[in-house]
């Protein structure tokens, strides 16, 4: 592709005044050189430095964020010895030491031989469309963690269960290491519920998230609301000695909280039955003969009296 051929009927007065008249910033670099030819005074207003201060590529290159120069550079580089036009984004410096969002739209000119001559573009200032970008970004990564988290009591839920169990069983099951979980039911809720209502049951709920989540210490270990008034606790790297001591730590801690029930037959405090599984899963066990047997130890701890945990 050849240099852009002028119209010998508008003068260069004319194509100047288009260019500057424009919010995009023109400018031109001479390939041999690196010098810049030409650039838009809009240069000045947007960033500060003045255009007769856009000297060479170095100036560009220095008024660029640390973290983008790198590759910005090396990118813009490849591409213009290539022969390819192309753009970027990245963070301009301005003379006050703030940053713009600047999109570059590079277009490489060659000479009648092919060779690389000139390379001319446009700088657009995307600071507003980064500015929403990164919020949109915020919001999405908000709603994704809402999606997985319990909205009543703020841990996590049945469906992020389903996906850190499934993950930490395949986990356990190429390393071969012990994987254990305990399937928490508070006892007499629904009496709980009748009795005091169900904003109060709703409170005793996210209580007895806040101490099962300070019961499991571990950065590892997971807990999550399995369904109505159960809650799970997944403990990757954890045998069944250790744990049946985090979940008698789940019935100490529950306990210390003095939740009163008033209707319950195990008690005069809020408590919990609980089931407990360890696994050293190999290619012959199955998950969901795992999560079973587990749930048959919870009914089998509530059958027996309920305030404790089995195993």
């Amino acid at each position: 592709m050849t240099g852009t051929v002028n119209n010998p009927e508008v003068p260069n007065s004319v194509y100047r005044t288009l260019l500057e008249s424009t919010k995009a910033i023109p400018w031109k670099i001479d390939w041999k050189t690196m010098q810049f030819a030409y650039i838009g005074p809009q240069i000045e207003p947007l960033l500060g430095w003045a255009p007769d201060s856009w000297v060479s590529v170095e100036d560009w290159a220095e008024r660029m964020h640390p973290d983008d120069r790198e590759w910005v550079v090396n990118f813009c580089v490849s591409q213009s010895e290539s022969g390819i036009d192309h753009e970027a984004d990245y963070r301009a410096l301005t003379r006050d030491g703030g940053y713009v969002w600047i999109r570059d739209v590079v277009h490489v000119l060659r000479n009648d031989d092919g060779e690389v001559e000139a390379l001319v573009g446009f700088m657009f200032d995307i600071s507003e469309r980064k500015k929403t970008e990164q919020e949109l970004a915020a919001l999405q990564q908000q709603l994704e963690e809402y999606s997985f988290k319990d909205g009543l009591t703020g841990v996590a839920n049945r469906r992020m269960f389903d996906r850190v169990m499934e993950e930490s069983w395949n986990d356990a099951l190429r390393r071969r290491q012990s994987l254990s979980m305990l399937l928490l039911d508070i006892d007499f809720f629904k009496q709980y519920n009748d009795l005091h209502g169900h904003l109060a049951g709703d409170e005793c709920l996210r209580r007895v998230g806040r101490v099962l989540q300070s019961a499991a210490r571990r950065s590892r270990d997971f807990v999550a609301r399995f369904g109505g008034e159960e809650f799970v606790v997944v403990m990757p790297e954890t045998d069944r000695s250790a744990a049946t001591k985090v979940a008698e730590r789940c019935r100490t801690l529950l306990l210390k909280e003095q939740i009163l029930h008033g209707a319950s037959g195990a008690g005069q405090l809020v408590t919990v039955s609980i089931g407990l599984g360890t696994i050293i899963p190999g290619r012959d066990d199955n998950l969901t003969d795992f999560l079973k047997r587990v749930d048959e130890r919870l009914y089998q701890a509530k059958s027996e009296g309920r305030n404790q945990a089995v195993g």
